[in-house]
């Protein structure tokens, strides 16, 4: 507001207009771990950490527990990573490991500890997982940790990876069957690394967020993940029969089930879009995420209109902030199209007085190409052209 009085001349600057959104956090891992050797300072029990790097966040970590294994893998796949890790103390046998892992909500441990990382950090978790602790059924139920894991997701817009059993496909089928949720999306069986001289088999979930992570980097997350190469594993733990055409495979058994596995195919390659979904709109993978990513970004970009008065600027900015974000995300590839209304049955002169605007958009991300389906065709209408062929050329050497 100006001065009651000033002599002289005062600008005053009127913002006006649409306002840039920025993209959501798309690629942030979170993943609970052990580590029995590590620094007690570097990497203190039950608190979020922020681990931004490479490999070099290895160092004082130590050579034991789960946590070397995950930034191994994930950063084998060729990335780095921007994650939030939770070390949790090694029990004295797994089921008390299991525990720690598990945590408890009220003091914020183990996996609920990574709730506390966008207040303490300033990340919020899209890519979860917990490498080791993810692949049992528990007392003939399942698993604890993807359990814990999925309100966190579902309330932060996350997604989990979850390892199979690793042992049989009917036994992956079992697990899938616990879940009904586009929020996890199961890999099996484990994967063969080289570590340390030797061949261990380890949980696959760490290589697949690290080639999620290449992807999203070097691609975007509208591509899936699936159909790309492992750079870090040198095989499987159990092999798994595929062949293009032949629905009758234990690849096929287990992608109809929506469980991702591995297979040999030019390299070892990611084998799945979907998602342990119940819903039919919510199956894959990448649309499920970009989805995500939109209406995070769009509410995050409006922060500066909160609590503004009622007027025709602002209705006008907030479309058009709107349509300029979705603008870009149509141009990226990331929607196939978009359109931003205000709904007159929602928007009345009550809940305008009560301080309440509903603003609809709409954005569709693109479906990943999983069938492709050639039609073969016999035409023997094509030896009529050899027979004319044949005979304009006897004729001609006569």
């Amino acid at each position: 507001m100006q001065p009651a009085f000033h002599k002289g001349i005062g600008t005053f600057e009127n913002l006006k207009g649409g306002r840039p959104v920025q993209v959501a956090q798309a690629s942030t891992v979170a993943f609970v771990f052990t580590a029995p050797d590590a620094d007690n300072t570097k990497f203190p029990l039950n608190e979020p950490l922020g681990l931004i790097g490479g490999s070099e966040l290895l160092d004082g970590m130590g050579e034991t527990g789960t946590g070397p294994d995950i930034i191994s893998q994930i950063t084998a796949e060729g990335t780095g990573m921007n994650a939030i890790g939770v070390r949790v103390e090694e029990g004295a046998d797994f089921d008390a490991t299991l525990a720690n892992v598990v945590g408890a909500a009220g003091p914020q441990t183990g996996v609920h500890a990574i709730k506390a990382a966008q207040s303490e950090l300033g990340l919020s978790p899209r890519l979860m997982l917990a490498p080791g602790f993810t692949s049992q059924r528990v007392d003939n139920g399942r698993n604890p940790v993807v359990a814990e894991m999925l309100g966190i997701a579902t309330r932060r817009r996350g997604m989990i990876f979850a390892d199979g059993p690793n042992t049989t496909k009917e036994a992956a089928l079992q697990y899938r069957e616990d879940w009904g949720s586009e929020r996890i999306y199961i890999t099996d069986p484990a994967v063969k690394v080289f570590r340390g001289g030797q061949t261990l088999v380890k949980p696959s979930s760490a290589s697949v967020a690290g080639i999620t992570l290449r992807v999203d980097r070097t691609l975007g997350p509208n591509h899936s993940p699936s159909n790309h190469e492992f750079f870090g594993i040198t095989g499987v733990a159990r092999p798994v029969e595929y062949y293009d055409g032949d629905p009758d495979t234990e690849a096929d058994y287990l992608t109809r089930n929506q469980i991702a596995t591995i297979v040999r195919d030019n390299g070892f390659r990611l084998w799945g879009n979907e998602t342990a979904w119940t819903e039919p709109l919510n199956k894959f993978f990448p649309v499920v995420r970009v989805h995500d990513i939109i209406m995070d970004s769009v509410a995050a970009g409006h922060k500066a209109f909160r609590d503004k008065p009622f007027s025709l600027q602002l209705l006008v900015d907030i479309a058009e902030t709107v349509n300029g974000f979705l603008r870009q995300m149509r141009a990226r590839g990331w929607t196939l199209g978009y359109d931003v209304w205000i709904d007159p049955a929602l928007n009345t002169k009550e809940t305008w007085v009560n301080g309440d605007l509903f603003v609809s958009y709409d954005a569709e991300a693109p479906a990943p190409l999983q069938r492709l389906i050639f039609q073969f065709n016999r035409n023997t209408g094509y030896y009529d052209e050899l027979a004319r062929d044949a005979i304009s050329e006897i004729n001609r050497l006569s």
